[in-house]
């Protein structure tokens, strides 16, 4: 699977020294969430103006690309707490550099930054509500939307503006905002996107001197130091600041759940890194489960006797684990496979969706994948991926795999068929260019299209059996794009291209 848009990876850090260069190793670390822009804020007191200032380092590119200058460490983005973001677009243009986060405003309760993981259902409704009130909008991201709600409050307190702000959004947002004095961390009722709270012990054992930030996945605590204390909890809103780590707690506000909870189940498959531990649990371990039900749903198929046992391959690398387990489980089901290594992927290449048009993205896939011929030849090959969404990827693969001489070549899926766009934070292609609907849901045609001998898929109750086997959790889960079932309303009108706004 690669034609699904990654959405975006958040950080944030308070109380620590070198607050920038931990945002910057954390981005680093979630560099695989979005690939667009990145950009950090800090706070820090200027002595010269006699108040807080929120110096901004952002720009198109990869994060090694905008922070290429060391400077802009020592010079600029100065200060003990701020906030990064890593962004792929899923609503408001990829070349828009107005777009780019984290936003930052200034208002009558002081300065407030911003950084948002995630899709607003309803943004639609609330910006043409402010259209008609006047509003000036400087992006086209939806981002921009809950800075103007805030703004716009006319509670008292700017927590309860910020809460009132939040209480009015439907959707996905993980949110880690900067005030003058606070770091703020919060995900939405439903829990869509992850969020995790971790501390970095001080070095002389002092409790008031522990740095405390927050993640899209705990993979970038791992690259900054920090201890993974507990997930923001779906509905939860944090306020880390001196106050509360002087006092040992921080505040904590809990919005209001109208449709439960349903944490992006395709975060285990694809999206999060398999080193990092969301919604409570190792992405690994997630994996090989489904990986494992997979083997059930879909083993590799049946050789005459005295044949070598059909050869394994995942599509790398997100893959990489469901393959081991299914493996292994097809052994155990006494169905002999050999697992090996028949795909080489280039990392210095572009993700393929980048690619406008068919024959530059066959180019594209080219580039990035290769095959082992020694591997391949000759054997019956089992190739096993996360998911499949356009399947155009897929198809060139198996035909390199074909060219590679395999003897035959079947396709399995550690996911159910992609049937329904996303409204959550994910840029899904849309209904009509799905694979499994240009064939109907029909398996056989898919895997005519595919050019495979085979094609097997992970039903979707034994990807909730195997998610709840790893993870049992009390909160549910959102499958929509295998299911149509919206756990919030949407509003399929609402179009991708900014310029439909």
């Amino acid at each position: 699977m690669r034609q699904i848009r990654e959405y975006c990876g958040i950080f944030g850090i308070y109380n620590a020294r070198d607050a920038a260069h931990k945002i910057y190793m954390g981005l680093h670390a979630l560099q695989h969430r979005g690939q667009e822009s990145a950009g950090i804020v800090t706070s820090v007191f200027d002595e010269t103006r006699g108040k807080k200032v929120m110096p901004v380092h952002k720009g198109p590119g990869l994060v090694l690309d905008v922070f290429k200058d060391p400077t802009v460490f020592d010079t600029k983005l100065l200060g003990s707490s701020g906030i990064g973001h890593n962004r792929y677009s899923t609503s408001g243009a990829a070349d828009n550099l107005a777009n780019i986060q984290p936003f930052l405003v200034h208002y009558r309760d002081g300065n407030l930054a911003l950084a948002h993981n995630g899709n607003i259902s309803n943004a639609r409704e609330i910006r043409h509500s402010f259209i008609e009130r006047g509003t000036l909008f400087q992006s086209t991201a939806d981002s921009e939307l809950i800075l103007h709600l805030i703004a716009q409050s006319t509670r008292r307190k700017q927590i309860d503006k910020i809460t009132d702000a939040v209480s009015q959004l439907e959707g996905a947002f993980s949110l880690a905002i900067l005030t003058d004095d606070s770091l703020i961390a919060l995900r939405d009722p439903n829990g869509f996107r992850p969020l995790a709270l971790g501390r970095i012990p001080s070095a002389n054992g002092n409790p008031s001197e522990d740095a405390w930030c927050v993640g899209s996945e705990t993979c970038a605590f791992d690259l900054v130091g920090a201890e993974y204390v507990r997930d923001v909890e779906p509905g939860e809103l944090i306020v880390i600041n001196q106050e509360g780590i002087d006092r040992g707690s921080f505040e904590s506000y809990q919005l209001a759940q109208n449709n439960g909870v349903s944490q992006c189940i395709f975060e285990y498959i694809y999206f999060s890194r398999p080193d990092s531990k969301i919604f409570g649990e190792m992405v690994d371990k997630v994996r090989r489960k489904m990986g494992k039900q997979l083997a059930h749903d879909a083993p590799v198929p049946e050789v005459p006797e005295g044949d070598p046992a059909p050869v394994v391959i995942a599509v790398p690398d997100s893959s990489n684990t469901a393959t081991l387990g299914y493996v292994s489980e097809c052994k155990k089901l006494d169905r002999p496979a050999k697992y090996e290594i028949g795909l080489i992927r280039n990392h210095y290449v572009g993700r393929t969706f980048i690619s406008p048009g068919q024959q530059s993205r066959e180019q594209r896939v080219r580039s990035k994948f290769n095959t082992v011929e020694g591997v391949l030849k000759d054997r019956v090959v089992v190739m096993v991926d996360d998911s499949i969404v356009r399947g155009t990827t897929a198809r060139q693969l198996i035909k390199m795999v074909r060219q590679a001489g395999a003897k035959e070549v079947h396709f399995r899926v550690a996911s159910p068929p992609v049937v329904s766009p996303c409204f959550y934070g994910m840029d899904f292609p849309s209904h009509e260019e799905l694979l499994a609907n240009q064939h109907n849901g029909d398996v056989d045609a898919m895997a005519k299209w595919l050019g495979v001998d085979s094609l097997g898929y992970l039903k979707v109750d034994g990807m909730t059996k195997a998610v709840k086997s790893a993870n049992d959790s009390e909160h549910g889960y959102c499958d929509a794009c295998f299911s149509r079932s919206y756990p919030v309303p949407v509003d399929m009108g609402v179009s991708k291209d900014e310029n439909e706004w």
